[in-house]
């Protein structure tokens, strides 16, 4: 049986790993002013720390390449518009965004290393999943048509093939989500973490 779903919504967070409490906690980072990428709720983003100078210290989209090390997951973004000169909450990040006083965005970042996401995945993966087509198996995420969200600013990325090695976000298991569970078939719901031992704080580079 197909899923029920038919395209990606991101990576949504869900739980955290050891089922410790769940917060969805936040914090805060920068955006470079005319940032030239769009970043939607729900799309990875990596922390441009060793770069050309005075743009050290912000971040940027993380969905370009498969082996991009992530920081985590942008939940949305906080400027002065140029047009109405007023605070602005923005569910996501349009690109060439430019504030009123060409001051840097604020961006909001699910950052907690342990939290668990809901993502679909692209693609079959067999009807019944095993250890060696998806469980804990390392996942990369395929952009796709991410631009066609700019309404509600919600990204469509999915989760692409999955591989033994090398790529930024470990399989933990099935969502379990009935309508959505047909490994046999695209856009199954799976759970997953960062990869921590691929991604890192710490490391952080563009």
């Amino acid at each position: 049986m197909a899923n029920r779903q038919s395209g990606g919504y991101g990576l949504r967070p869900v739980n955290t790993l050891g089922n410790t409490p769940a917060t969805s906690g936040q914090s805060k980072y920068w955006i470079l002013s005319n940032y030239n990428t769009a970043i939607y709720n729900g799309e990875p983003v990596k922390w441009l720390r060793a770069g050309t100078s005075g743009t050290d210290g912000v971040l940027t989209n993380g969905c370009a390449s498969t082996t991009n090390v992530v920081l985590g997951v942008f939940n949305g973004c906080f400027y002065n518009a140029a047009t109405t000169k007023k605070p602005t909450w923005s569910n996501y990040y349009p690109a060439s965004t430019v504030p009123a006083n060409s001051e840097n965005i604020v961006a909001f970042v699910n950052d907690n290393p342990f939290q668990e996401y809901q993502i679909a995945k692209t693609a079959a993966v067999g009807a019944t999943p095993t250890d060696n087509d998806i469980i804990a198996q390392y996942g990369q995420l395929a952009d796709t048509s991410a631009s066609a969200e700019s309404t509600g600013g919600r990204s469509s990325v999915t989760l692409g093939t999955p591989a033994d090695s090398g790529l930024g976000w470990t399989i933990l298991r099935s969502a379990e989500d009935p309508d959505n569970s047909d490994f046999g078939a695209a856009y199954a719901n799976v759970i997953v973490m960062q990869n921590l031992k691929y991604n890192t704080l710490v490391v952080g580079i563009a």
